[in-house]
């Protein structure tokens, strides 16, 4: 009776010592691919959300370099006047100078609207002849500026027209155009909305008329009123 009960208690043994071999890989089995899912799945997510905020910080980029919200005032001055007007505005909204000058700067003699036999007078009368060459229409870092005053005298009711080739020689796509004039009463009339579309692009705004006697407090008190 003992041997068989040895032989009973031995068996036992075996007995339980496999089972517990078995429950122990069942759970390393059950552990490993769950830990490879989860690692599969939380690499898999942060590298997704990566990617997507790398993508957004790029689109960022991209719009930054494209509208960096700057101002360019561009002016053409025949005696000063629109030249001093453009200062004020370029001071009062943080704005960059462009000066539009043609290849042939107009003289005093040119100027003379009272003889008949000047330059701006034939000019005048030969609409043919309002086709200004200028020194540059191209402007440096152009894709930055977002807002662009346009100023300009009036000459006979209307803009000056070597202003004209400014405005046919670059594109005011995703733009705001504001042009403001200088004269002795004529106001701007419809000065604005002849070079729009003449433009043909950008979203041009309600412009303003300055006399030579504009103060610069004058000028700031309109550009806040821009809201720009």
């Amino acid at each position: 009776m003992k041997r068989i009960g040895s032989v009973l208690i031995a068996l036992l043994l075996v007995f339980s010592c496999t089972a517990c071999g078995n429950g122990q890989q069942t759970g390393e089995n059950a552990t490993e691919p769950s830990s490879k899912q989860t690692e599969g799945s939380v690499s898999g997510s942060d590298e997704t959300a990566s990617s997507g905020q790398t993508e957004n910080h790029d689109n960022t980029a991209a719009d930054t370099e494209n509208t960096t919200g700057k101002t360019l005032v561009a002016y053409y001055s025949a005696t000063g006047t629109t030249k001093k007007v453009a200062g004020y505005i370029s001071a009062a909204a943080d704005g960059d100078l462009f000066e539009i000058v043609p290849a042939k700067i107009y003289t005093d003699e040119d100027l003379d609207w009272t003889d008949q036999d000047s330059r701006v007078c034939r000019e005048h009368d030969n609409e043919s002849e309002r086709n200004v060459e200028l020194a540059a229409v191209a402007v440096d870092n152009w894709n930055e500026y977002d807002t662009v005053f346009i100023g300009f005298p009036i000459w006979w009711g209307i803009a000056a027209w070597p202003v004209n080739g400014f405005v046919e020689g670059n594109d005011f796509t995703g733009k705001r155009v504001i042009p403001f004039c200088t004269s002795g009463g004529s106001g701007l009339g419809e000065n604005g909305e002849l070079l729009e579309n003449l433009a043909g692009t950008g979203t041009w705004l309600e412009g303003g008329e300055f006399r030579s006697s504009t103060a610069e407090e004058d000028i700031q008190i309109w550009i806040e009123s821009l809201g720009l």
